[in-house]
């Protein structure tokens, strides 16, 4: 079963296909017996615990919930508790007073007094927040002086602007890079042996070729890491040398970013990346506010709205140089959403929230300059806090493989021990005949008459030699050269899956990435699968559709196209469209008014005029945090109220031609406790309005239910609609504010703007409304489910359910589903989404999509791998993980295929020579026979090769069973495959042997032939599974086999190597080729004959497809023929 999190709304499918997937166990144990034994014990546990957290229910509470349709509402608003403003007010009064200039029109308050407007914290995930909003205690906080660096780091500790991404300096590069590649436990077998080597009393290959082929691995890598280190101290360098304003001797001057510190006051102008973490103190801007991308910090490319104090805009503008002032915030921490400090300046205490600091990476736009104080730098900034890049991940086929490996180290076990005890038996029966039996000689006679032992240590050692020097002959039972061959091989399919054009998107330009090159194979593996939806499965791209307005239906779906003066065109009602140009005529009238009134006013967008070729036109661009709010702003705009002009105290709307300008007397941003945003705005007819909008499961708790109950159910009932038609919803309302009412609330929210209350740390991801499913759970109810050891009770409902929707959900309850799944099962999972608060369940999930959406680009940066569109998904999944995993899982086998037999021929000789570890092979043939001679052949195929054509695996996703079920690489396989290496080995050995026995040939000679004969049968092994041949594969096979014999030619051409001449006496007889012969028929005769009986008897389902893609490409190839004769027939002939 899976979990997919389709959209802010999460999904938990069950399994993509219904099947049994014995998968191996997330605790992996690796064991390496001591250095004699060639193993180690290697424990990974990975355990995830499930993420809960307490949340605080109230009717506060507003789950944001977005459809494709937004529907209204307008004066019911009745009972709230108090209006939630954030805090801006700007010449705030309970009364008003109207000014008209032209066609503007200007409202302000003047008996309450000049009360500047207060910015709250803009609402954001916060999965992240590593301190709750509470007061700052001495021993949690850090104390900065303002323009006062030398008293600020003079009694603190802060580290320095400065900063390194970088791995190794020259002297640490060694040590550590050796370190890291050793823990590859496969290295240190391979180490372990090359030591072992220079012993000499265990010398079998010559020291130098022992060594060759871990110093070449290990040399490789090691480029490879300097090169990308030397990368990242080249950035490192550019980044901290570039330049800065910074206020100093009272003027500013260029410094080096490296030398900021903290303390400081920095200026930044448009268009500048921030070099540090900073609380604003004035920007070019009256108001103070600016604007910002932080695209570099969290992939988000919409602008985000910060704003300086009132009380510092003037003071910090025209009186830096006698600035006095400190401010108390909290200590480093990762939390890029949150800030908690206090300011005290001239006596008076300010608080500061997330809306008033931006960070470094941030870059200022829309905004001549801003002046801050630097409070974070350098490793201490939020930025480089979060820099710890995505979690390592392991493919789960290599996981499996190392159980293999311990086997394989086992067996290696065995026939060094059965060569080792041989040899004990060998010596106690021949122990009086040492000093003379011939190959053996235990004594030198040519020294003295008496003789001298050939470094004979007794019987008991010389066991104890046999052992470790079997350990080295038969050292490659452990192929080194698979781990090289994996790495390519990946690349390979990487280089390929990068190049299909059916994952390229032509709208983004934008190609699909392998972003993690060791996972290929477990995108054919994946049994639970995770979706954010709204982004994700909707593109983020937001048209508005239809609305219901005081429970009347809007909804022609076939209306004209308007062209209007915004840069977006917006489809309209004709009907809605005629009903707000009669004004306040009636009052349904007045309602849709305000209803479009609330969706140009309620939100964060920033307008921008841009000039047209008509120097009489301008078109107004929307930039915004979220594509839902510009979707908004958009069909405001199309039915006559267009947002012109945004400020932090006042907004200016064209209402059908008629500017008009409201002030805004609050403001507060959605945020995740509230999952509302709201706005009180002074209007020109000198009223005081209240405009909310947020989801419908927390609107209609503070709807008055008894006065309007008829428009709520008619309401309910249109939601219920379009969200049937998949169309997200909003609600909106809007509330007139007496004088008594906003004066209340005005007095008490001043009270609390001072102090900092703890607050609920939750977040949201929008939802939809629920559908047919088996299985619906929102995020309020996950909270108790996790924070009450339900998870079992939870996942046990699931599996039996054909999907599971997990509605309104944090980022960290996304993690923690991925989470309780991967806890409760060994089968694969993957996670997709394309923002921001997707992250954590992309990096908890074994394999994470990224999609590059509206949203931004931070869920790529975290994921495994990124495309452009959520349809990708399938031939992501349907082809290529098939390949990849079938290709994988083959050449894994494949490699302990080709090792074994070598060594089993190595094996079958020691029997015959008295069992002293001599070899006839050479040396330099036994180290080039992983290397050259059968190695590039399984990397061809493994990269090249298709069991499948693509469009039967799209036609019949059934086929995508194959990874989940192992049927590419299992125990089973391994064992049958092992059973056929035991054979064809024999065969290799035992034919020449038996064919010249009680001839004269030398071992040398013997020895060729064993090679030659070897690579010969490995090969065409691996060409009697090739499905698909091409020049390329021809090429690798064969051209191995040749290479092969080529090597062996010129090994035997040096005079100084053993074995001088010897290929050249033995091929020139017939049997050297009636033996390559029989070797070949014999070793592979029973292998054809079972390949045969099961395929023909018991075929898989891939068997079964290939046929099918057979009998298809036949049939499609006779219809073709056809075609192609009727078209050139003579007519006058039919």
């Amino acid at each position: 079963m899976g979990f997919v999190s389709i959209g802010d709304f999460f999904f938990f499918l069950p399994p993509i296909f219904s099947s049994s997937f014995a998968s191996s166990t997330r605790s992996l144990s690796f064991s390496f017996v001591s250095f004699s034994f060639f193993f180690f014990i290697l424990m990974y546990t990975l355990a995830s615990p499930s993420i809960s957290q307490k949340d605080r229910p109230s009717k506060e509470k507003l789950y944001l919930r977005f459809d494709l349709w937004f529907t209204p509402f307008s004066q019911i608003l009745s009972q709230m508790d108090k209006p939630p403003l954030h805090p801006h007010h700007e010449s705030i009064s309970s009364r008003w007073s109207s000014v008209s200039f032209k066609d503007n029109k200007e409202v302000t308050f003047s008996d309450l007094g000049s009360k500047r407007i207060r910015h709250g914290s803009a609402g954001a995930d916060s999965e992240m927040l590593s301190m709750s909003q509470k007061e700052i205690k001495d021993e949690d906080a850090r104390l900065i002086y303002i323009n006062d660096p030398d008293r600020t780091n003079e009694t603190f500790d802060f580290t320095g602007n400065s900063i390194k991404t970088a791995k190794y300096s020259v002297f640490t590069f060694l040590p550590r890079n050796l370190f890291e590649q050793f823990h590859r436990v496969a290295y240190v077998y391979f180490l372990v042996i090359a030591v072992l080597n220079q012993l000499p009393q265990l010398a079998v290959f010559g020291r130098g070729a022992s060594i060759m082929p871990l110093a070449f691995v290990l040399l490789v890598s090691a480029i490879k890491d300097a090169y990308e280190d030397f990368r990242r101290h080249r950035s490192d360098r550019v980044e901290n040398n570039r330049l800065a304003l910074v206020f100093e001797d009272n003027e500013f001057k260029e410094k080096q970013w490296k030398y900021i510190r903290v303390g400081e006051v920095i200026k930044v102008v448009s268009n500048q990346t921030l070099p540090c973490d900073m609380v604003l103190l004035a920007t070019s801007d009256p108001t103070g506010v600016v604007y910002v991308q932080t695209t570099n910090l969290d992939g988000e490319s919409n602008l985000k709205t910060r704003y300086a104090k009132q009380e510092t805009l003037q003071k910090a503008t025209d009186d830096l140089e006698t600035f006095d002032g400190f401010i108390k915030c909290e200590k480093p921490n990762r939390n890029i959403y949150g800030f908690q400090a206090n300011m005290e300046i001239d006596g008076r205490r300010l608080s500061l929230g997330p809306s008033n600091i931006i960070l470094r990476g941030c870059e200022l736009k829309n905004t001549e300059w801003a002046l801050g104080v630097v409070v974070y730098a350098g490793s201490e900034t939020k930025a480089m806090l979060n820099n710890s890049g995505a979690p390592s991940k392991r493919s789960r086929l290599e996981t499996r493989m190392n159980l293999e490996i311990i086997l394989l180290s086992l067996f290696l076990i065995a026939l060094c021990t059965t060569a080792a005890a041989t040899a004990a038996v060998w010596l106690r029966t021949h122990r009086d005949d040492l000093d003379t039996i011939l190959f053996y000689r235990r004594k030198d006679y040519s020294v003295r008459p008496e003789g001298k032992n050939h470094n004979y240590y007794g019987w008991g050692w010389e066991i104890f030699f046999t052992f470790f020097m079997a350990v080295i002959v038969y050292q490659i039972m452990i192929p080194i050269s698979l781990y090289i061959s994996m790495e390519l091989v990946r690349i390979g399919q990487a280089y390929f899956m990068t190049r299909d054009d059916l994952m390229y998107d032509e709208s983004s330009n934008s190609s699909f990435q392998c972003r993690a090159l060791n996972i290929n194979e477990d995108l054919g593996q994946i049994k639970y699968l995770f979706s954010d939806k709204t982004g994700t499965l909707t593109d983020n791209k937001m048209e508005f559709q239809c609305a219901c307005i005081g429970g009347v239906d809007y909804s022609d779906r076939e209306p004209p196209e308007i062209t209007l003066k915004p840069k977006m065109r917006v489809r309209v009602d004709p009907s809605l469209l005629q009903l707000t140009r009669n004004g306040n005529a009636t009052e349904e009238a007045k309602h849709a008014n305000e209803f479009f009134l609330s969706l140009a006013a309620c939100n964060t967008i920033v307008p921008i005029v841009t000039n047209t070729s008509d120097p009489n036109v301008k078109l107004v661009d929307y930039q915004g945090e979220s594509p839902d709010e510009q979707a908004l702003v958009y069909a405001a705009a199309a039915y006559g109220f267009l947002l012109i002009e945004r400020t932090s105290g006042h907004i200016v709307i064209n209402v059908r031609g008629e500017m008009q300008r409201f002030n805004v007397l609050g403001l507060h941003e959605f945020d995740s406790d509230r999952k509302r945003m709201s706005v009180i705005l002074g209007c020109p007819d000198t009223s005081v309005k209240l405009f909310v909008k947020g989801a419908d499961s927390s609107m209609f708790s503070v709807m008055d239910e008894e006065s309007y109950g008829d428009v709520i159910e008619a309401t309910k009932k249109q939601l219920h609609a379009y969200s049937s038609d998949g169309l997200r919803t909003l609600v909106v309302g809007m509330r007139k504010l007496n004088d008594t009412e906003f004066e209340q609330w005005h007095s008490s929210f001043e009270a609390a703007s001072t102090a900092l209350i703890e607050e609920a740390n939750a977040s949201v991801a929008s939802d939809d409304d629920d559908e047919s499913v088996a299985l619906i759970i929102d995020g309020t109810s996950l909270i108790y489910v996790l924070d009450n050891d339900l998870e079992d009770v939870l996942f046990q409902v699931a599996c039996k359910s054909s999907a599971v929707l997990c509605c309104r959900v944090a980022p960290f309850q996304k993690a923690g589903i991925v989470a309780l799944v991967k806890n409760r099962t060994s089968d694969m999972t993957l996670a997709i989404g394309d923002g921001a608060n997707d992250v954590s369940m992309i990096q908890m999930a074994d394999v994470g999509v990224g999609i590059s959406g509206q949203e931004g680009r931070q869920a790529v940066m975290a994921s495994d791998f990124a495309m452009g569109q959520f349809r990708f998904l399938v031939p992501l999944l349907l082809v290529h993980g098939h390949w990849n995993y079938q290709r994988m899982g083959y050449m894994i086998l494949y490699n302990f295929y080709r090792n074994a037999v070598f060594v089993l021929i190595l094996f079958w000789y020691v029997l015959f020579t008295c069992y002293t570890l001599t070899t006839a092979i050479t040396e330099w043939s036994s180290v080039l026979y992983s290397v050259v001679y059968t190695s590039f052949p399984t990397i061809v195929i493994g990269i090249l090769d298709k069991n499948l054509g693509r469009r039967i695996l799209l036609s019949h996703p059934q086929l995508y069973g194959v990874g989940q079920r192992a049927e590419g690489y299992s125990t089973t396989l391994f064992w049958y495959t092992m059973f056929d290496t035991v054979w064809q080995s024999a065969a290799i050995f035992f034919i020449p042997l038996f064919a010249y026995w009680g001839s004269t040939i030398d071992t040398s000679s013997l020895g060729d032939l064993w090679t030659i004969a070897a690579v010969v049968v490995v090969n065409l092994h691996l060409a009697m599974d090739v499905i698909r041949w091409n020049w390329i594969a021809h090429a690798a096979i064969w051209g191995s086999i040749v290479a092969a014999c080529i090597c062996v030619v010129v090994i035997d051409v040096i005079p100084t190597l053993p074995g001088y001449w010897a290929i050249f006496q033995v091929a020139k007889t017939w049997m050297f080729w009636f033996c390559l012969l029989a070797i070949v028929v014999t070793a592979l005769l029973p292998r054809f004959a079972i390949k045969f009986l099961v395929e023909y008897y018991r075929p898989s389902d891939v068997r079964i497809a290939r046929e099918v893609e057979k009998l298809r490409s036949f049939s499609e190839s006779q219809q073709n023929m056809g075609t192609e004769m009727n078209q050139i027939r003579d007519p006058s002939r039919s």
